[in-house]
């Protein structure tokens, strides 16, 4: 009796289309699972291999600003150059795609609006630090300062990569901001 081949899907990471994919990046997050599904096509399975890029986010607004273009075209940038890249690797993507096409924004909305509708999902307040010179609020990425846990002085505004602790950027000691270096910042 000849056994069926199993259906396996294989979800790997989807990086921030914000800049050229690195050594690192391919061999921690994208060879590994290359390598697995190979070798359960190889042993007869049948595999779906999934990813694509982000491009929305802090880390492509940052850059687009950086770069005096528009987050889209960040995205759009990066995005071919990934894809371009994996084809050159030999990457056995089935599918890479991105997060802006009519599909993805269709199946978020739809988890979304289920979510919100079975209360796993709520409506809250939240205060942020707002940046008056830049007349805007401050996300994440937009904002550093000293960890509030290690004392590190270059620490994200939720995240600190010295120690690896997660906060809330309000937590943040002497938090400035990324945009203008204003140090005057408002809680809103």
């Amino acid at each position: 009796m000849t056994e069926s081949p199993r259906k396996i899907l294989v979800g790997v990471a989807w990086p921030y289309a914000n800049g050229e994919k690195h050594i690192g990046q391919i061999a921690g997050a994208y060879l590994p699972p290359d390598i697995f599904a190979r070798y359960q096509r190889m042993v007869g399975n049948d595999v779906l291999m999934v990813s694509g890029s982000d491009v929305h986010g802090t880390p492509v607004t940052l850059k687009a600003e950086s770069e005096g273009v528009t987050p889209a075209q960040v995205a759009d940038k990066y995005h071919a150059m990934f894809v371009d890249g994996c084809l050159k690797m030999g990457l056995t993507f089935d599918l890479y795609t991105h997060t802006d096409t009519q599909n993805h924004w269709d199946v978020t909305q739809h988890m979304f609006v289920r979510h919100l509708e079975t209360g796993y999902l709520y409506t809250d307040v939240q205060e942020q630090l707002f940046d008056p010179e830049a007349g805007r609020f401050l996300a994440d990425r937009y904002v550093e300062g000293i960890c509030p846990v290690c004392g590190y002085h270059e620490a994200r505004g939720d995240q600190c990569d010295n120690c690896g602790s997660l906060y809330d950027a309000l937590e943040l000691k002497e938090p400035r901001s990324k945009l203008t270096g204003n140090t005057d910042l408002e809680v809103r």
